[in-house]
């Protein structure tokens, strides 16, 4: 069930009050619209849910915004194996291409991003500081609580994406003033300080393993759980290993979530905040604000425009609801070399990749292979009634599922001492069951990143794995950065992945706002 109603509220006036750039301390300065002064607004619970929602709303933004297209599934693609960037040019979103083939700089890189989680920041810090100086005697204690532990959790995700991405970035818990200069920690400290924060949130134990479905698009305790495991997954800290397993196993057992017995349904709409999905961007197509002009406003997204072939029109009747009327960027061509990863009867296949036989046309544009990304393939019946069309695809962001907390579990499983043909194997052959898949009568973890390579095509997975299981030693060549992320028979990548390469440019225009910021050793 598709249910919006935490979304909805960031079409507000308020909403609009925060919208600027990263490069001007602007961003940091607040302003009430209404022209009250803060500590007269701020002092309702209405209001607080208000900036409450203008604390999610960001989490819409990479799609689209601040001059790049950055969805987020897309970014991480474009540096891994399973992808070509494409576009119309190899100038076509430029900053994609220069990652691709691990040689971007200050000019090109995400600098959108950096502006989308920053300003997430700190409207989760406002959020935070509008409930303890102004509207803490007129909230409810579960109230209150609820929206500070939500605000914590998303602010962690903003957070998240940014040291995965940039490592060294700078770090703050309450909002900046005088210079707006936060110091720079290098990756570890960072991710020190965001784990001990998110364990802290997680005792707290105030927000539902699942929320109710009108509530759905709220960060959860699952949420936070999943957060966990992939942080100390990523950084390889084995001294929170077990604490990831027992609460991947929390979720597992907690019978809020399960797997979705059809693959390919996990993509339809009415897939949407099933019992697969642990947390998902909601997008929406009705009442639609957003246009050319105006990319930040509420409604659909962008990316399945992105993604899919340019002037192609589907040969099927208008009366089939799979009918596409519309025409794609081109982005995205799935390598010929993934559809051939999956087994003849595994039916990830066709529900990952849609292939397009050479005897439908279209117009081909660079890197085309004629096979797509299915699992947000543009639909019509995804499309708004009113508004520009390609910008608002009813298709909401899938970020964590149910498989993925059944994989995380049998790798965490593994690499605690777990049997080969114990509890890991249980999970990971769940996933390969509801694939079509025989079960497997041990595993290693080489078999869990190879299920997880297989699982999560497109959702900007793989390439994290990738430059996580250079420090596995389980880990096959096939799974490591060094390894696959290579130059290529076909001349489009010629570059190589390297440790150095692990934390990408901070954009100029940063560098110049702050001089204290240093860049990244790329």
């Amino acid at each position: 069930m598709k249910t919006r109603n935490i979304m909805a509220a960031c079409t507000i006036a308020l909403s609009t009050a925060f919208l600027t750039t990263a490069c001007s301390d602007d961003f940091l300065k607040v302003e009430n619209p209404t022209g009250e002064p803060l500590e007269e607004y701020y002092t309702t619970d209405a209001h607080i849910q208000e900036a409450v929602a203008a604390a999610y709303d960001p989490t819409h933004w990479p799609d689209w915004g601040f001059d790049q297209y950055n969805p987020l599934n897309c970014d991480a693609e474009s540096m891994g194996d399973d992808f070509w960037v494409g576009g119309a040019t190899i100038a076509d979103q430029a900053q994609w291409h220069k990652l691709f083939n691990f040689e971007a700089n200050q000019n090109f890189t995400l600098s959108s991003l950096w502006t989308v989680d920053y300003t997430g920041i700190k409207r989760c810090n406002d959020v935070l500081l509008y409930i303890d100086k102004y509207a803490k005697d007129n909230l409810t204690e579960e109230a209150a609580n609820s929206y500070k532990e939500q605000a914590r959790l998303l602010r962690i995700y903003y957070y998240n994406n940014l040291w995965h991405y940039f490592g060294n970035i700078p770090f703050y818990l309450d909002n900046l003033s005088g210079d707006y200069q936060a110091p720079q920690l290098p990756a570890d400290e960072v991710y020190k300080n965001l784990i001990t924060e998110l364990e802290d949130i997680i005792k707290s134990n105030v927000l539902p393993m699942r929320w109710e479905d009108a509530n759905s698009g709220r960060v959860s305790q699952a949420t936070a759980y999943m957060l966990y495991a992939e942080m100390v997954m990523y950084q390889n800290d084995e001294s929170r290993f077990a604490t990831a397993l027992d609460y991947m196993k929390q979720i597992i057992n907690s019978g809020k979530y399960a797997l979705n017995p059809d693959f390919a349904a996990i993509w339809d709409e009415k897939g949407e905040w099933g019992s697969e999905s642990i947390f998902e961007i909601n997008y929406n197509s009705a009442n639609t604000e957003r246009d050319w002009g105006t990319p930040l406003r509420t409604g659909g997204t962008v990316m399945p425009t992105l993604i899919s072939p340019n002037g192609y029109k589907d040969p099927k009747t208008k009366e089939d609801p799979n009918v596409w009327t519309g025409s794609g960027w081109g982005f995205m061509p799935m390598k010929k070399e993934t559809y051939a990863l999956f087994a003849e009867n595994d039916k990830r296949r066709e529900a990952t990749c849609w292939v397009i036989p050479e005897t439908e046309e279209y117009t081909p544009r660079y890197q085309d292979t004629h096979i797509w990304l299915q699992k947000y393939r543009p639909y019509d019946r995804n499309l708004p009634t009113v508004g520009t069309k390609e910008l608002n695809y009813n298709n909401n962001l899938r970020v964590y599922r149910f498989a993925e907390t059944l994989l995380n579990a049998a790798e965490l499983s593994l690499r605690t001492g777990g049997s080969a043909e114990g509890e890991a194997k249980t999970w990971l052959n769940m996933v390969r069951t509801r694939a079509g898949l025989s079960a497997k009568a041990s595993v290693t973890v080489d078999d869990v990143l190879t299920e997880r390579h297989l699982e999560f095509i497109g959702e900007g997975k793989r390439y994290w794995d990738l430059v996580r299981a250079e420090g596995i030693s389980g880990a096959s060549n096939v799974n490591k950065a060094s390894t696959e992320l290579v130059p290529d028979s076909y001349g489009y990548r010629t570059n190589s992945w390297t440790p150095q390469k692990k934390y990408i440019p901070i954009s100029q225009a940063e560098l110049d706002s702050d001089p204290n910021l240093k860049q990244n050793n790329y």
